[in-house]
């Protein structure tokens, strides 16, 4: 039978798993406004802050420091992959929002060919014959989507069961694949993007290309890579 640790001792593991977690609290907030650049507005970065301290605190007591060493390298994914968790919940991308997705991307392609800039909701809203707030809901789970891993992403978008047909490392290895086979600057919005987490004004500032033409060129690539997959 096992016998449960001394009150004395508990208390002080406890406070050095406590410890542990508040001397981490930068690195977690860091993390948090990182993704916070890439969301809406409408995001508030004290609820990632909140979620991942939530799963630090539970992972602090896990964590063996004999097995790993360091605390955060045992714990960076994981939180990150609470505060994606949590984005999930936000973003329900029904079929009837996926139309409205694809009208929408359809008239932006359509405005920036002759603007060089995307619209705003108001004549979204106008031309596709709905109240503005429901633009701004969808156009609000699509951002929030694009924080997801790119293969989430893509699935996201499918309509039929094509790529639940391919197991998940098939379909990683196709992905790969096809990234290899895009042109270079395409490639690199990719890496910067989704590996390296840069949000679309930094890729822009480092190629030199506007913000709204990254965003472009981002959903194009997203649309070829669905595309290629289906």
């Amino acid at each position: 039978m096992r016998k449960e640790p001394p009150k004395a001792y508990a208390q002080t593991l406890k406070n050095e798993q406590d410890e542990l977690v508040l001397s981490y609290m930068p690195a977690l907030r860091a993390m948090a406004f990182r993704l916070k650049e890439r969301l809406p507005s409408s995001i508030d970065v004290n609820d990632l802050i909140s979620v991942g301290v939530e799963e630090m605190i539970k992972l602090s007591r896990r964590y063996d420091k004999d097995q790993n060493d360091s605390f955060w390298g045992f714990a960076r994914k994981r939180v990150n992959g609470s505060m994606l968790d949590f984005l999930r919940s936000l973003d329900v991308m029904s079929r009837n929002n996926r139309k409205i997705i694809k009208d929408i991307d359809n008239l932006i392609d359509e405005y920036f060919r002759e603007n060089e800039q995307e619209p705003d909701d108001e004549y979204l809203a106008q031309k596709l014959d709905l109240d503005i707030e429901k633009i701004k809901e969808v156009r609000t789970a699509h951002a929030i989507s694009y924080t997801l891993p790119i293969d989430e992403q893509i699935e996201l978008y499918n309509e039929d069961d094509t790529l639940e047909k391919l197991e998940k490392e098939q379909f990683l290895e196709k992905i790969q694949e096809i990234l290899e086979g895009l042109k270079e600057r395409d490639q690199l919005i990719i890496q910067l993007y989704y590996y390296e987490e840069l949000s679309l004004k930094e890729i822009s500032e480092i190629l030199e290309i506007s913000e709204s033409r990254i965003s472009q060129i981002h959903k194009k690539l997203l649309k070829k890579l669905r595309e290629r997959l289906i």
